[in-house]
This record gives structure tokens, sequence and C-alpha cells, in this order.
């Protein structure tokens, strides 16, 4: 292989790689055509691209396709003077593609490179999976013939096949009849060829003789109109069959010689196959420009839907974030249990650390109740989790909402996601005890070169932490002002005066803030947890980082490969002149 034939079989490689990594889970539009669409290049890379640029030389593959009871496999027998690929009356007839090449030529195509997802046989079987191999030394070497499925075959599996087969052919060869020459899906098909640049002769084939002149001269008006006037066009008269089921040699005749000098002239053979590979080679490039637009489609609904989730958790973010500062957490129990740990004098007691310590077990030991200290932080807890949980709720239900509106995200909900997660309540408490935990923990750090507090120990912690995190709540960073302060009295601005005698008004406010921000933190954390659900279910479908560039990049380089290969170059394709 020549270095530029080795640049173009890497960049094709690259190619492929490229387009199976692309994939279009979403359900968006363009998927299913983007599927197919990939399905086909794949296929057409490893049928026929990558190993017929690996052996120039190979024998030239002519796939014989066309509609129903064209005569497709009658023209191929007649051509090897034998039976070999089956014909009859009942449609579809060819199910299994028959490859009819010389001895010679039949090592080539037993190794499997051309159609490599074929298995081959020698015997006839009726398993579509299988590409049987009919060696006939009646058949010129250098040149095989492939008698594909019909392409407007009833069954769905033949007609793919057939698409496929026609993808790995040097020349396609297209029968039609008289009566047929003018339906829709070979033209469908002919302009493929076209498109790709596939060498393309014609069998006008069973014309009756008083119609032969009207019938062909529409048929070359069709092919000048889809830009197939040069296309050789053979019209075989409509006639009886031999015993064997042959057609006469003299039918045929004008066809077999044409084939023949073709498979004698290795010049004009070689300009076939590279004609067509370059034709196909150059057809890469707009049909994975379409499929790097279906990529970017796919990364711009999983955007879509990331979007929408992350616009429903950060509304329930700044939903707790408010709640945590405009004060409403100090309202209800939350306020009773602060009216009652201030106005009772708990307060300043728990300051006094010993006395105040050992005072609140004997009354607890008393009357069985939890001292006001721990129903207030019972209260803050309460109140934290049932904000937290509301905001989780309603960002569930915007982010199910949201999904479910679109295509994409309406496929990949499942009633699971429509709920918080089931142990959000369980985490939502855990969250709100380890940071109460933590606040106390910082006033430790906070207080451990202050000797009033280090003398008044853990009790004067508990009381300072419970003060810090009523400060987090209000407004103002600290004690709560207002009919708060009003209902408290006093007690509330002597205790906060005891604390700032202690660390400082500034230390206070610190801790308020630094307690607030570790909160919020928690909270962040565990709604991203929620929102994650959705998130995984994108990361799930495997799109990946930008598929659509990936397929551009690699289509250039095949593009630029091929251009430097300049395969057509001073070799103009000259096919052998029709005999009459």
């Amino acid at each position: 292989m020549s270095e530029t034939a080795g640049a173009l079989t890497t960049a094709l490689q690259s190619l492929r790689a490229a387009i199976t990594s692309a994939t279009y889970p979403l359900a968006v539009p363009s998927a299913d055509a983007a599927r197919t669409v990939g399905g086909s290049l794949v296929a057409q890379l490893d049928d026929y691209l990558i190993p017929r640029l690996a052996r120039l030389d190979a024998p030239l593959l002519v796939v014989v396709g066309g509609s129903t009871g064209a005569g497709k496999s009658t023209l191929v027998n007649s051509f090897v003077r034998s039976s070999v690929s089956p014909a009859g009356v009942l449609r579809p007839t060819t199910r299994t593609p028959v490859l009819v090449c010389n001895p010679i030529d039949a090592q080539w195509f037993r190794r499997g490179k051309l159609l490599p997802g074929l298995t081959r046989t020698a015997e006839a079987t009726d398993d579509p999976h299988s590409l049987q191999i009919v060696v006939a030394p009646a058949l010129m070497p250098g040149l095989a013939f492939l008698d594909a499925p019909d392409i407007d075959s009833v069954v769905d599996q033949n007609r793919a096949l057939a698409a496929q087969l026609l993808a790995a052919a040097d020349l396609w060869l297209f029968v039609t009849t008289a009566a047929r020459y003018a339906d829709a899906v070979p033209w469908d098909l002919l302009e493929t060829a076209q498109f790709r640049g596939t060498v393309v002769a014609l069998v006008l084939d069973r014309v009756p003789p008083e119609a032969a002149v009207e019938v062909t001269a529409h048929l070359a008006e069709m092919l000048a109109a889809h830009h197939l006037a040069t296309a050789p066009l053979f019209v075989l008269p409509e006639t009886e069959i031999d015993r064997q089921g042959l057609l006469p040699e003299s039918v045929t005749e004008a066809l077999r010689d044409w084939f023949d000098r073709l498979a004698t002239d290795v010049a004009a053979r070689a300009t076939v196959v590279r004609q067509t590979l370059d034709g196909a080679l150059a057809a890469l490039a707009p049909v994975v420009a379409e499929l790097a637009g279906a990529a970017d489609e796919q990364v711009e609904a999983a955007t879509v839907l990331h979007d929408r989730v992350g616009a429903a958790y950060r509304t329930a973010r700044r939903t707790v974030e408010n709640g945590v500062q405009d004060g409403r957490l100090l309202r209800g129990e939350v306020l009773a249990r602060w009216q009652e740990f201030v106005g009772t004098g708990e307060l300043m007691r728990t300051l006094e650390a010993r006395v105040g310590r050992m005072r609140d077990r004997v009354i607890a030991a008393l009357t069985g109740r939890p001292a006001p200290g721990r129903q207030l932080q019972s209260a803050i807890e309460a109140n934290l989790v049932t904000l937290i949980r509301g905001a989780a709720a309603d960002a569930t239900d915007q982010a199910y909402t949201g999904w479910l509106a679109h295509p994409a995200g309406s496929a990949l909900l499942d009633p699971s996601l429509g709920r918080p997660s089931p142990d959000l309540p369980e985490r939502a408490e855990r969250l709100v005890r380890d940071w109460q935990r933590g606040v106390l923990e910082l006033i430790r750090r906070e207080a451990s070169g202050k000797r009033a507090v280090a003398r008044g120990a853990a009790y004067a912690v508990n009381a300072t932490g419970l003060l810090v995190m009523i400060g987090v709540f209000a407004s103002t960073a600290f004690i709560p002002t207002g009919a708060e302060v009003a209902v408290a009295g006093g007690t509330t601005v002597a205790a906060q005066k005891v604390l700032e005698a202690i660390f400082g008004d500034q230390a206070i406010r610190a801790l308020a803030a630094k307690a607030r921000e570790d909160l919020l933190a928690r909270v962040h954390a565990l709604l991203d947890a929620e929102a994650a659900r959705y998130g995984d279910r994108i990361a799930g479908a495997g799109i990946g980082a930008d598929p659509g560039q990936a397929l551009r990049d690699a289509a250039s380089r095949v593009e630029r490969a091929r251009e430097e290969a300049a395969l057509t170059e001073g070799a103009p394709l000259a096919l052998p002149e029709i005999k009459s």
C-alpha cells in the first residue's frame, strides 16, 4: 500500500471510530435516521472502503441489483451458462446473495476482506447472513458478479441486505424491465449511486420489439434527468428461456462481450475501481455532516434537560437560602422555645456553666421534661428539616414536569424521579444534626483561647451554640430584632453582651456567618445529590462531550487524505464501447 493510501486508511479508521462513538440515545427527531445512517456508513467502511483501499488491484465486483422479478438471477446464470443462482416464479427468490467468480479469483472473496460480516459458504442456503461463493470457469478472471436480493422486496431484511451489497459494489449493474423501469424505488437507489459516484451500467430487460424504440428513448431521458446519461445501457428483447432457465446467447452477447473486454482491460478495471472508490469517499463528508448535526442535537437536548433540572434545584437552593436568612425559621415553635429559653433566664444560667448545668439536671429529673435549651435545639432542627424537604420536593416536581414536557426527557423518566429520594427525610435530619454539632465544634475552636468559656466547659459552649444558631436565622446575622427581641426583653440583650464580652462583637457575627455558610453548603450538597438522579439518567445514555465536532474533524481528515491520494487524477473513466 502506498503512503497516501495508508494515510487515507488511517483517516477512514478514525472516522469509523468517531461514527461508532457518536450515539443517539435521546428521543429527538433526528435520532432514528442518524442511527440508521451511522450503521450504514460503518457497514460501507467495513464492507468496501477500507478493504478495497487496501487492495486496489483486487477483482472488480459487479453487484447485480434491481426490482423483484426483473430477471437478475437469470441474467447471471446466462452469463456463466449454468444455474448458479436460483431463479423462479415465487417472489422474493434471491434471499442469500450469490457471488460468482473465476476460480483464480475465488480466494480473494473467500478471505472475507470485502463484506466481512457475511459468512462464506459454498452451498446454497437460506441464511441471509451468508454469502454463497460459486466458481465459474466461463467467467473471465478479474471480474465477479454478485446477485443481490430485490431492492423492493416485501421482506425488510432483503431490502436492507440489497442496499448493503450495492454500497460494496465497484460497479452496479441495474436490471429492470420494460414494464417497471419507471418505478420509484430503483430510481431512489440510482440517485444514491450517482451521489456516491458509483459506476453504473443498466440492463433494460424483456422489451417487446414493437416498444423498444419508445421505451429506450424514455429511459434515456430519465437517465439524463438523473445525471446518468453516460451510463452504459443494454436493451434485451423479450424472449423465451431454455430448459435450463438461461437466455439465448445471442440475447446476452453484447453484454457479455462488454464485460469480457472490461475484465481483460486492466487499466479500465482500475479506473472503475478508483472512480467508485473516490466517489464513495467524496460522498462521506455531507453524510457525516448530517450525522454531526444529529449528534449536536443530542448534546443540545441533553443541555436542555440539564438546564431544566439545574433551574429547579437552583430555585430550591434559593428557597432554603431565603428561608434561613429572612427570619421565617424564628417563628412558630422556634420562637416559642427561644422565648422560653431567654425569658426564663436559662440563657444566663447556662452561660454561668457549672451552676446552670446542675440546676437544669435537677429540673429535668423532677419534671421529666427536656431543658428549654434542648427543646429550642429540637425546634430548630424540625423547622430546618421541614424547609429542606419542602424545597427538595418542589424541585423534584419542577424537574419532573420539565422533563415530561420534552420528548427526550419524557423517554428517560420513570416514576421514581417524580418523588424525592426515599431516604431524603433521614438525610435531611442527619444533615441538620451534623450541622448543629458542627456549630458547637466551631464555638469550641473559636473559644479555645477564651478563659471565661474554657472555665464553663461544654455547657457554656452549648448555650453559645444556640445563640449562634439563632443568629444564623436572623436577618441581622445574630440576635433577632423587633418583636422577637422585645418579647425576650433585657435577658437577650444581657446574654448578647456577655457573649460579646467573651468573643468580641465581630467574632460573634463571624461565627454566625460561618455557621450559615456551613449549613448552606450542606444543603447544596444534599440538593445536588437529588439533582444527580436526573443527571445520572443523561450520563447513562452515553452522550460524548462533543461528538459532532469529532465527526466533523474525522471527515475533514478523510477529505484531506482523499485529495492527497488523487485516486482519479490522470485516469479518467474509460469504459468499453457497447458493440451493437
